[in-house]
């Protein structure tokens, strides 16, 4: 049994996507409030921020919707087609359904409005950071619906997992990051970001966040 003092983990990566200097600068100075947060590096566009989140790999990903060249959503789709494993939030001031609904789809973990309040916001990432799903009712209910008419063989896919990637999926289900994953199986986190890796390609799920939801509508614990 590990003790309180030895649960103590690294503090989580976070990288930062919008192309408003001003609003990174104000962001990375409201998150070193948490000295369990490190903004480990910082994209003012969509290509640029695809090779530092190959690069860095970094626990979170800040994205912004509403990018010059290559928007916010195009670079979440160019991240999730890499295979990156990141939590990626979409941090936008839309609020529109189509674009919640568009992120979703393309593979996001989360919706922040950037009209929240500073306070609630840091609250926000610092949940984020550690593996708790900030998800709306409403989000969950979409991404639900979404998953449920989604035309998958159920029993193949997790007979598909190894002993392994089923271990990971449970504690995805859990909503526990990495990090967590890594110390409770007693394994590398590089290891466990790639059986995450592999275990959403074989499920066709593009994002931790579906990966939970999905475990949980089919028993999975």
């Amino acid at each position: 049994m590990n003790s309180p003092s030895s649960v103590k983990t690294s503090p989580a990566t976070v990288m930062l996507v919008d192309d408003h200097p001003m609003l990174r600068q104000g962001l990375k100075q409201l998150l070193q409030l948490n000295p369990q947060i490190h903004v480990v590096t910082e994209s003012n566009n969509g290509q640029h921020a695809l090779d530092l989140a190959l690069q860095e790999e970094p626990d979170v990903i800040l994205l912004d919707i509403n990018m010059p060249n290559i928007d916010g959503l195009q670079t979440l789709k160019m991240m999730r087609e890499q295979n990156i494993t990141s939590r990626i939030i979409m941090f936008t001031v839309s609020n529109y359904e189509e674009d919640l609904v568009k992120a979703i789809q393309a593979g996001a973990d989360g919706y922040l409005l950037k009209d929240m309040e500073a306070e609630d916001l840091l609250h926000a990432i610092e949940q984020i950071c550690l593996g708790e799903l900030v998800v709306s009712p409403k989000l969950a209910n979409l991404l639900a619906k979404q998953l449920r008419s989604k035309p998958t063989p159920v029993t193949r896919e997790v007979d598909s997992l190894t002993a392994r990637e089923l271990d990971i999926l449970k504690l995805l289900a859990k909503s526990l990051p990495n990090k967590t994953i890594a110390r409770k199986l007693d394994i590398a986190e590089t290891t466990v970001k790639v059986h995450v890796k592999h275990l959403l390609k074989k499920l066709q799920l593009r994002s931790r966040v579906e990966a939970a939801v999905w475990a949980h509508q089919q028993g999975v614990e």
